[in-house]
């Protein structure tokens, strides 16, 4: 299988190359040529197996250049007890009749991004060593929260790379900024932005692609490579988690094989859902994908409306890992709808740079209809819906879970579908304690983090994860802040190349 660019359908690179350039040259996010089959049959053999050899027959569909052991030591070394506090590696909590919770949070960074980064390192320096790449390989990062921990945990002292981390600088939870600003590790560094993601997320393109850069990078024997969405090896490990989640469902009997479910997704930068798409059409029974946003609902908008206009104005949240407006992994859904027309992407998304907006066609309307749905909701609908979950079924979700579960409890108030449905758990409830102890007590709390922590304890019962617990007494290690002007200058000088 090989893998071309959103922007030129003529490219072909390897699975090998995509991971390790992240992105195209040209700007684009590298696509497989063709979605690969899994048949019921497959899916009834896996119910069988652990996540690692799951998630294993996964990859080997769209990683054909890897060899079968290639694969394996990778999902062995990342899906494993060392790295996640649960033999299932992702959990699976009926929280009510016919509606699971698919935890994904069981990782050393409590957040849904382990699943993913857990192994990218193993993807990208397997794939060095086949392309024979001689270069130190440069993970420059933008995150609104949890991929920048998931990245710089997953990365830590892997030789031959280093990592750099930018956030907005009032845009995460105090948690994930700790988790940031405490990382440990010799080949990490993390630096704060006044502005928000999108900021983050622009700087962090345009760096990739900036000739002068990439010039001096050359010259210094390094690389970029990403361990955002964008990158292909990111993408590739959350379709596994929904194949899997079916699996094991198939497996206890909750459903029959065969019997269609809907997959609620909370996401801003449309990854996780795309990844449920991909699996869909790979063969998954699937009957809606629902897509969930808060406040910053361009998502929402655009899959009701099919404009996509970020125009507008833009909300910090209770759930700061949705606080959004650039949505990247969505060019690569609207190259699959359009029939692959590279012509047409470079179009939208230039449109987007300059103007902010783009309108799709009616056909790339209609399908959007047909296949998913979608809705929002604002920080009080969250923490409501945090509290009545709490009430009703006694279990205690974060805030992004929390939006999900109000956007799939208005769809099926307005449609009836009774489907049964997977809804992604996307972070430990200890990673926004503030705002699920406010949702629960239904007032502001004066308590410091880690007592807000403690408080949040007493309610859900659920154990403290070991790794945010140790952040307590952990130094501080990074504590800069620039413009986002700086970021190009910033980069140059952090990997010493700054003349």
């Amino acid at each position: 299988m090989y893998y071309k660019s959103t922007r030129d359908s003529s490219l072909r690179v390897s699975s090998a190359e995509a991971i390790t350039q992240g992105i195209s040259a040209d700007g684009g996010l590298f696509v497989p040529d063709s979605i690969p089959e899994i048949t019921l049959d497959e899916i009834k053999y896996l119910s069988g197996l652990n996540y690692s050899c799951r998630a294993a027959y996964v990859f080997k569909k769209y990683l054909t250049d890897f060899t079968d052991a290639e694969i394996q030591y990778c999902t062995d070394n990342a899906y494993s007890t060392k790295n996640f506090e649960t033999e299932s590696i992702a959990e699976l909590s009926e929280l009510f009749d016919g509606t699971y919770m698919l935890e994904l949070w069981h990782g050393p960074t409590c957040a849904f991004k382990d699943m993913a980064l857990q192994i990218l390192p193993y993807f990208l320096t397997t794939s060095a060593k086949k392309i024979n790449l001689d270069k130190k390989i440069i993970i420059l990062v933008a995150t609104s929260g949890d991929t920048g921990k998931a990245a710089l945990e997953g990365f830590k002292d892997v030789p031959g790379t280093q990592i750099l981390v930018f956030y907005p600088e009032d845009g995460v939870s105090p948690m994930q900024k700790r988790q940031m600003t405490t990382q440990e590790g010799s080949n990490v560094g993390v630096c704060a932005l006044k502005g928000n993601f999108d900021d983050c997320q622009n700087g962090v393109k345009a760096i990739f692609t900036d000739p002068e850069i990439k010039e001096k990078m050359n010259e210094h024997g390094l690389m970029f490579s990403s361990a955002n969405s964008i990158n292909w090896g990111r993408l590739l490990p959350q379709i596994a988690y929904y194949i899997s989640a079916y699996a094991s469902l198939a497996e206890s009997g909750e459903i029959a094989l065969g019997d269609k479910v809907n997959i609620v997704v909370p996401t801003g930068n449309f990854g996780n859902i795309l990844a449920a798409y991909y699996a869909k059409h790979m063969g998954l029974p699937v009957n809606r994908l629902i897509c969930a946003s808060n406040v910053n609902k361009v998502l929402t908008d655009f899959i009701n409306t099919g404009v996509y206009d970020r125009n507008r104005e833009f909300f910090t949240t209770c759930s700061p890992s949705m606080d959004i407006l650039i949505s990247s992994n969505l060019e690569r859904l609207l190259y699959l709808l359009t029939g692959e027309d590279d012509k047409q992407i470079k179009e939208w998304f230039g449109s987007l740079a300059k103007e902010g907006r783009y309108e799709v066609t009616e056909n790339v309307k209609k399908i959007l209809s047909e296949e998913f749905s979608a809705g929002f909701c604002d920080d009080s609908q969250t923490k409501a819906t945090i509290k009545e979950i709490f009430d009703k079924y006694s279990y205690t979700c974060d805030t992004h879970t929390a939006v999900a579960v109000k956007v799939y409890e208005d769809y099926k108030a307005r449609t009836g579908d009774d489907t049964k449905t997977i809804i992604a758990s996307t972070a430990s409830p200890y990673k926004f304690s503030a705002s699920v102890l406010e949702a629960l007590e239904g007032k502001t709390s004066d308590l410091d983090e880690y007592d807000k922590v403690d408080k949040v304890l007493e309610y859900s019962r659920i154990p403290v994860p070991a790794s945010l617990a140790a952040l307590k007494n952990k130094e501080q290690r990074f504590s800069k802040v620039i413009d986002k002007s700086e970021m190009k200058s910033f980069v140059l000088q952090d990997f010493g190349i700054a003349e």
